[in-house]
């Protein structure tokens, strides 16, 4: 993409700001942020920052396209306060396009979640049959129901990005201000680099599909690009468990720290055990391909250590 005026939203966190300073290179980019978990400090100098809110008027969307990243991202942070949940997640979605279609803009890709697949031994494809079971997968699900109207009724390209468990790295990477919300590599990876014992939830056994940022980031670009309509996996169609994380990267850092076992915190009706995503759509619509297996980019993460 290049010589486009763009809008990140939720562009000073994590995924955001990896999307915002890769388009900056080629582009003009405006990242906005309430600065609830992103931080000015994760974006380039040629990225333009608006401290405010998806809930606010007079928002800077006199765009090209706008990438809507922002979203309270976990199911602690809903289950908190499920209507502020609902209030950024739709009501900040639905404020932030209606200004920018309004200001003429066409073309939006945005962050929905392959939490509501559930527990998921097989790959997922988009079209399966999804429940809700949660505050955070609710207000996703309506994001998508949201955007099929603003297409339906407006002819906005809209085209939702069904992210898996993606990661970085807290040392050199832009999850280091997410703490506790960080994904679990980065988390482990922190904690056996300085000798702590990782945190495991249940037996281990539960795989998830990791993601490099990377590879989320040009799956975001070439949605705009190719003005998709729709949902779409973003993951590597691979999973991995955390027992086998913490071996892994054991094995990457030189170290032999044991993990603690913990009961999980999440009911067992709601916690989504197992994930992994079917890429075919994304693949036959812009010929995009997860380029950062599982072990490099262990290798990646563990080498911020060394």
């Amino acid at each position: 993409m290049q010589d486009k005026r763009v809008l990140v939203t939720g562009g000073a966190g994590f995924i955001g700001s990896n999307l915002a300073n890769h388009l900056a290179a080629d582009n003009e980019v405006i990242a906005l942020d309430d600065c609830y978990l992103g931080t000015p400090e994760n974006l380039d100098d040629d990225v333009e920052f608006v401290e405010a809110s998806v809930l606010e008027e007079d928002l800077p969307t006199d765009v090209d396209v706008v990438f809507h990243i922002a979203a309270l991202s976990s199911y602690a942070m809903h289950e908190d306060d499920p209507a502020r949940g609902a209030r950024v997640n739709v009501e900040g979605f639905v404020n932030t396009v209606d200004q920018a279609r309004r200001d003429g803009c066409e073309t939006v890709v945005y962050a929905t979640t392959s939490s509501i697949y559930g527990d998921r031994t097989e790959p997922s494809p988009e079209d399966m049959e999804v429940t809700v079971n949660t505050g955070y997968e609710a207000s996703k699900l309506a994001r998508e129901r949201y955007a099929e109207y603003f297409h339906n009724h407006y002819g906005l390209s809209t085209a939702g990005m069904r992210f898996f468990s993606v990661y970085q790295g807290m040392e050199e990477g832009a999850e280091g201000h997410k703490g506790e919300y960080a994904n679990l590599i980065a988390q482990f990876a922190d904690d056996i680099a300085n000798g702590r014992r990782p945190e495991v939830w249940g037996d281990g056994t539960q795989t998830r599909d990791f993601t490099h940022v990377d590879d989320i980031v040009r799956g975001l670009e070439l949605a705009a690009e190719h003005e998709l309509q729709g949902v779409y996996n973003l993951g590597t169609g691979e999973q991995y468990s955390l027992n086998h994380l913490v071996e892994a990267l054991n094995e990457e850092l030189g170290t032999d720290v044991e993990p603690v076992y913990e009961e999980n915190p999440i009911p067992e009706d709601v916690y989504v055990h197992d994930t992994m995503a079917d890429v075919t759509k994304m693949r036959e619509a812009t010929g995009w391909e997860p380029e950062i297996g599982f072990e490099e980019g262990l290798e990646t993460v563990c080498s911020q250590y060394q």
